[in-house]
Formats: structure tokens, C-alpha cells, sequence
């Protein structure tokens, strides 16, 4: 019932599961993710179809952050489960207190092999508070997966008296270390191309031109927004038919600011921040959006700041010709991952994990981080020289859940 890419990519998985033999699957879920200070609207109150129709996954809604009694039940009633496997999605540090205490729990409770699926190790503009939450909630798994080299890397980094095997799709395992899977951000089943789909006409409403830049996903300050629309102001000094199309939700602006709750929690929220973090981690205030009119873009680019619901997704991807993916940190993106089935080309930075998974000039072009003109050059190379898209289709074809999922099971 979440909003954004871990509650889909958690949805993919279970089903990918739920299509083998033999094979029975439930989700545990939060009712609560985060400390109720937090100033943020996290359900997903927007899309309407039912991932889940049609298979036979169980879904208990029942951790709550803010209650850890909760912590015990969820361990309690997973336990009670008989799991052979149990899979922690780890994609942001906070969670660490009640992740950590489950995962503490079914060591004791229960015989299953337990897995933290990795998103990031070292937290995306992060602290040494972030690196202790994730300590202590990732220390109790028998096994790691991991999307990139780079979180293997800070694994080994955040535990340097631990042995690590990292083993790569259907490598032999030889158990000389603790199991680190090696595999990918496997590409989301959910969103499919609609081949009726009036390009053309959704172009002109929507007021592009021909050619057609994407930005999706949450606005956060590591995924560039800024960068990208700096960059394409180069572009559009040039080239009189290209387009900008944003589309996505400002992190940290979700709620009625005029609530009085709203004002308690941007407060107490404000405090925590102050004290616990660095100056820069606190990104309430990033506002690239307004760079558009700043620069003068308001022509050239079509804004949707909104959260789009899973069934609107396909839409925005089936329009543009390149997916915008200038961060400063990467891990392995969702993004990306709907992008590939698009057969979209990517236009990235050279951080993170994209020079593993974008390779210049066959799916796409790869940028100088925080080079302006670098992003520029990518973005005209992309009119000039176009991306074949089967070759997009070319470095997806094994991405599959399917896959994904037999390498945890094997």
C-alpha cells in the first residue's frame, strides 16, 4: 500500500516467487515505515489496480516503527510461518531498530536462511549515524544480495572483520565466507508498453516537441533534478525541438503545510535533523523546479509533480526518447529499471553502479559527474546519435524476476 519503487520492487519479487511449484509466499509489512515525526505522506492513495490479483500471496500488515511490540508479533507470527527463506528489503538506514531486532528474533525462532536485500550500504548523503542504524540492522543476515560491486565494496567496508564470498549469477558457490549474491535490479513486470498507445497525439497534448527528455521518480537532491535542468538549458539554447518532461513527487512535499501537524512534525523533525545530521543532509528545502522559470524553460518543459499511480507510469516513458539519470550517488535504480521495459536509452553519470549496467554509446551515454557541460554533450549526442533500442532490450533480456528469484532459492 506504499508509495514508490521498494514497495514495487517487494510486490515483483513475491510474485516471481509465487509462480514457482511448491512454493508458498507472504509479505510482511509495516503499518507504520518511520518515527511518526517524519512530515510525510508515505500510503500510496493513487493507484487503483491490484498488483496482487490472481495470485495466492499472503499479505500481513502489522509492523509499526513507532511500537515495538509490534517488532516481537512480526517476529512471532513469521516464525510461526515455518519460512525456508526470509527476505529483509534494506533500503534506508532509519529502519535499523526494528529491522535489526526482527532479524535478531528469527535467528533465534526459526532455521531459515535469512537474506537483506542490499539497495545501498552507505546511505545516500548519509551520516555516522546512518552507517550505525545500518550496522546494527543488517548484522544478523546469513546472506547478502547486492545489485552492484560498489554496495559488495562497502559491505566489506562496514564489517572489515567479516569473511564475504560475492558470487555472481550461476557461479558456484563454495561457502569460503559469508554469501554475498552478486545479481541486479531485476526490470518491473508491472509496467508494460501499451502497443495502442497514441504517441503522437499524447505529445501534442502534453505540448513536446520531438525530441523528448525524462526525469521520473521522487525529487531528491542526489538524483540531479537540478543538474539535469541546467543541462538541458544548454541544450535548448542549441536545438529549438527538444523537451523536458519532469514527472514525479518532491520528497518532502506531501503534506498541508498550513496543518497544524504539519507544522509540529516539520519542527520536531527539524530539531532531530539539527542534531543528529549535517547541515547539507537536510533537504526540505531543495526546490529545483523553480530553475525552470529561473531559466526561462517554462516552454520546453511539461512539469507533473505529483505521484503518478502505477497505471499512469507507462505513459510518460512511452513519449520520451532518453531517461535522465544524472545522480551524484547511485545504487541500482528503479528508474532505470522501468526504463529497460521501455527500451529506453539511459543518459547517467559515471557514479554508483551505472558504468556497470550503461554502457556509452550502445544503451546509452554515460556524463562527468557534476559537469554541466559533460551532461549537455550527452544529451546532443543522444539527438545526434541515437541509441538503437534494441540494444536497451539487448542488456535487460536476462533482468528477469524469474531469474532473480531461482538465484536465491538455488
Amino acid at each position: 500500500m506504499f508509495k514508490g519503487g521498494i514497495a514495487n520492487y517487494n510486490t515483483s519479487l513475491a510474485k516471481a516467487f509465487d509462480k514457482m511449484e511448491n512454493t508458498e509466499v507472504h509479505i510482511v509489512s509495516w503499518t507504520q515505515q518511520y518515527p511518526a515525526i517524519i512530515p510525510r505522506d508515505f500510503i500510496d492513495r493513487k493507484s487503483k489496480v491490484d498488483q496482487l490479483e490472481g495470485t495466492g500471496i499472503k499479505v500481513h500488515y502489522l509492523t509499526n516503527y513507532n511500537n515495538p511490540a509490534t517488532w516481537s508479533q512480526t517476529a512471532k507470527l513469521i516464525a510461526s510461518l515455518n519460512p525456508t527463506k526470509v527476505i529483509f528489503q534494506w533500503a534506508i538506514a532509519i529502519q535499523g531498530l526494528p529491522m535489526g531486532s526482527i532479524a535478531r528474533k528469527l535467528k533465534k525462532k526459526t532455521k531459515a536462511e535469512i537474506f537483506f536485500d542490499l539497495h545501498f550500504v552507505i546511505q545516500k548523503e548519509g551520516s555516522a549515524l546512518d552507517n550505525w542504524f545500518t550496522k546494527i540492522g543488517i548484522k544478523h543476515a546469513d546472506s547478502y544480495i547486492v545489485h552492484a560491486f560498489k554496495t559488495a565494496d562497502e559491505l566489506k567496508v562496514l564489517f572489515p572483520n567479516k569473511k564475504f564470498e560475492v558470487i555472481e549469477r550461476e557461479k558456484e558457490i563454495t561457502g569460503n565466507g559469508q554469501k554475498v549474491l552478486k545479481l541486479y535490479h531485476p526490470v518491473y513486470d508491472m509496467f508494460k508498453p501499451d502497443h495502442d498507445f497514441n504517441i503522437e497525439k499524447t505529445k501534442e497534448e502534453l505540448k513536446l516537441k520531438k525530441h523528448v527528455f525524462l526525469f521520473f521518480g521522487f525529487i531528491r537532491k542526489y538524483k540531479g533534478l537540478h543538474n539535469v535542468i541546467k543541462a538541458f538549458n544548454l541544450v535548448a539554447k542549441q536545438r529549438d525541438d527538444v523537451s523536458l518532461l519532469i514527472v514525479g513527487e518532491s520528497f518532502w512535499n506531501t503534506l498541508d503545510s498550513n496543518k497544524l501537524s504539519t507544522k509540529i512534525k516539520n519542527a520536531t523533525f527539524g530539531l532531530a535533523k539539527s542534531v543528529f545530521l549535517k547541515k547539507q543532509d537536510d533537504e526540505r528545502n531543495y526546490n529545483p523546479l523553480a530553475l525552470v522559470e529561473e531559466l526561462g524553460l517554462q516552454n520546453e518543459t511539461f512539469i507533473d509533480n505529483e505521484f503518478v499511480p502505477n497505471e499512469a507510469v507507462g505513459k510518460y516513458f512511452q513519449v520520451s526518447d532518453s531517461i535522465m539519470l544524472f545522480y551524484s550517488y547511485a545504487t541500482p535504480s528503479g528508474v532505470e529499471s522501468i526504463g529497460y521495459n521501455f527500451n529506453t536509452p539511459m543518459l547517467a553519470t559515471n557514479v554508483g553502479h551505472f558504468p556497470e549496467t550503461v554502457v556509452d554509446g550502445f544503451n546509452g551515454y554515460i556524463a562527468e559527474n557534476e559537469d554541466i557541460v559533460s551532461m549537455g554533450k550527452a544529451m546532443i549526442k543522444s539527438i545526434e546519435e541515437p541509441i538503437n533500442r534494441e540494444n536497451v532490450a539487448e542488456t535487460s533480456k536476462e533482468m528477469s524476476w524469474e531469474n532473480y528469484a531461482n538465484e536465491i532459492l538455488r
